[in-house]
């Protein structure tokens, strides 16, 4: 697994957190900054079951993914 970089950004609204793999094979997770440091928390807590899960490897679809 590659390493793990967090940065608070600006998202749009709705949008708590996106994690991005790079040609390097690390993710990149972007935090909403305008979210609490608690919200902030949970949606980096939630990027981190994506990356474990080896979400950006499988096959399966984002929208099924988010469910899981």
């Amino acid at each position: 697994m590659g390493e793990i970089f967090v940065r608070l950004k600006a998202l749009p609204l709705g949008m708590n957190a996106v994690t991005i793999l790079d040609c390097d094979g690390n993710y990149n997770v972007y935090l909403n900054d305008r979210l609490s440091y608690d919200a902030q928390r949970d949606a980096y807590e939630h990027e981190l079951t994506h990356i474990e899960r080896d979400d950006f490897y499988n096959q399966i679809p984002i929208e099924k993914a988010e469910r899981i």
